[in-house]
């Protein structure tokens, strides 16, 4: 994880919404070993027209580690699945 340029793909794990109109979405890798957290005003991603996609890719320096080991195990699952069901590119 040292080198900057270095990106890893996450997939779509989880999606929810919160008391303050903020969209909450979670992306990890499929062994779940990391993972990206996401807040978007619900508000601005309607307004912008921004969609959501099945995988992003994004900066390896930028991804946090999953430390439960059931949520690490449940993330996999998920990610394995969306990747085997989706292409990256997908809107979801």
């Amino acid at each position: 994880m040292s080198d900057t340029d270095d990106t890893t793909q996450l997939w779509l794990v989880e999606r929810s919404y919160d008391d303050r109109d903020l969209i909450v979405l979670i992306y990890a890798t499929t062994d779940g070993a990391y993972e990206l957290r996401k807040e978007l005003a619900a508000a601005v991603m309607h307004q912008r027209r921004m969609v959501t996609t099945a995988a992003i890719e994004e900066p390896t320096a930028n991804l946090e580690p999953v430390t439960d080991d059931d949520l690490r195990e449940r993330y996999a699952a998920e990610a394995t699945k969306m990747a085997d069901s989706h292409d990256p590119d997908d809107e979801v």
